[in-house]
């Protein structure tokens, strides 16, 4: 049991991490906010904030073209990735067929893999195919790039799938599909979401992958814009502070809906016996 002393000291611990976790989120904020007097980003006013940095980053930027074409990119891949994720994930970590650790073995390898490394052979694998500067060059790669990560998490959440419910399912008649959907799905449904909110940040934050699949204006995705508009803008601070807190919005949001989710599914693993 935790005295008064210690409870005060672990508050204080927290509220110092907080205040350093946020600082650089509500700074970028407040620049981005400030009047067009502002020289060099400085935060210069509180109370006399503005939204007009932000409308102009929106119109000078394009920036509601390139988050259509990050929100295609992800609408598709994060869906795709996670279904055959949950999928393998059910085999390798319930089913336990032969070699089944081997194959689980070789996902953990290909984790050690560096992204960057598989980039170039890609880039020159789609341009083969016709598939360089389309949506389905960015998504494949992005599924493929999250499939060892995700197999490898619902394997291990589903390795605290009890056998007495499987075994009950069967003897009430229930397929493999059935059981997977009906029964292993509901147990596990904190690490899936948990698992889809992270490759949700990872695909709409990916900067590196669609500027080497993607060339057309048209088909760039939000965190390349910044890119491109920082660029231009290089002296405006407070205008390029306004861009990144536009393609920023939508993860803050996303997580702040699925936060109870998120921290269930990362804590669910450590309570399993």
């Amino acid at each position: 049991m935790t005295t008064h002393t210690e409870r005060t000291a672990i508050y204080l611990v927290l509220g110092v991490a907080l205040a350093f976790a946020l600082m650089p989120i509500v700074g970028i904020v407040l620049v981005a906010l400030q009047g067009t007097t502002s020289l060099g980003g400085s935060i210069q006013s509180l109370t006399d904030l503005t939204l007009d940095n932000i409308s102009s980053a929106w119109e000078q930027g394009s920036f509601g073209s390139s988050l259509g074409s990050s929100a295609i990119v992800v609408g598709f891949t994060v869906p795709i990735a996670t279904g055959v994720c949950v999928l393998a994930g059910y085999g390798l970590g319930a089913l336990r067929f032969p070699f089944s650790g081997l194959v689980l073995g070789l996902f953990v390898f290909a984790l050690m893999i560096p992204i960057e490394a598989t980039l170039i052979p890609l880039y020159f694998l789609w341009r083969a195919l016709g598939l360089t500067d389309t949506y389905v060059a960015i998504i494949l790669t992005e599924v493929g790039y999250h499939m060892p990560f995700g197999v490898f998490w619902m394997a291990a959440s589903f390795r605290s799938f009890p056998q007495e419910l499987r075994d009950a399912a069967r003897v009430d008649g229930a397929s493999s599909w059935t059981t997977l959907v009906r029964v292993g799905v509901p147990i596990v449904l904190p690490a899936i979401v948990t698992l889809a909110a992270l490759q949700f940040m990872w695909v709409w934050n990916n900067f590196l992958m669609p500027l080497v699949m993607i060339s057309s204006e048209d088909l760039r995705t939000a965190p390349l814009s910044i890119s491109f508009f920082q660029g231009q803008y290089v002296a405006d601070v407070t205008l390029i502070a306004a861009a990144c807190v536009i393609v920023a919005l939508p993860v803050v949001v996303a997580y702040a809906l699925l936060q109870r989710q998120f921290i269930a599914g990362s804590v669910s693993g450590a309570l399993k016996e």
